[in-house]
């Protein structure tokens, strides 16, 4: 298995593909189509190696975080290395990261061949993996000190636009206690569950 690839990139085309020069020997590599224009004379590629019955696939990918999350989109059955790659060319992995852990299937959508009920199963097989990642960084997922009430709240079923929704309307109620704040956010989605 080839795990990572230094060379020059002796050519490249609009479709996604590289061909990384490696002491003479040339590897066609495929890289997210946002990255293409990064790539130019001397790389450096983690490479995820994918082996077929008729051929052996490598997909490049400039930083280890961007490798591994394509391998967690491939970990969602029924998204393959391509529908991957392709996910990962609409826009950057820290972007889709936060999509998919604020519950957002509409981001992943924009991806040729990917119909709505991938896009939510994405979502659905990620979200608490990558909500909880970015809580363990640290990285809010609303405004200032609200991702731990909206991380609760995604938890118990509510999506991420009706937790902003009510924290929003929640104005200062609670401000700076978090369980306060959850218990406000609570009766309110409550009550608006039984209008």
């Amino acid at each position: 298995m080839i795990g990572k690839l230094t060379g020059i990139v002796s050519a490249g085309s609009a479709d996604g593909q590289l061909i990384v020069e490696v002491q003479g020997v040339g590897y066609t590599v495929r890289v997210p189509l946002l990255v293409l224009p990064q790539l130019s004379g001397p790389v450096s590629l983690f490479i995820h190696t994918a082996v077929r019955d008729d051929a052996i696939d490598l997909y490049g990918f400039p930083t280890e975080e961007g490798l591994g999350f394509f391998k967690q989109l491939m970990s969602v059955s029924g998204i393959g290395p391509k529908t991957a790659l392709s996910i990962m060319s609409v826009a950057d992995a820290a972007s889709l990261r936060r999509a998919i852990a604020a519950g957002d299937a509409g981001t992943l959508t924009k991806v040729f061949g990917l119909g709505k009920k991938s896009a939510e199963r994405i979502v659905v097989e990620l979200r608490d993996k990558l909500a909880a990642q970015h809580a363990a960084a640290g990285i809010a997922l609303g405004a200032g000190g609200d991702s731990e009430v909206i991380e609760a709240l995604m938890a118990l079923g509510y999506s991420a636009g009706e937790c902003r929704k009510t924290l929003k309307e929640l104005g200062d109620e609670g401000e700076g206690d978090v369980k306060q704040r959850l218990s406000a956010a609570l009766r309110r989605l409550g009550t608006a569950s039984h209008v």
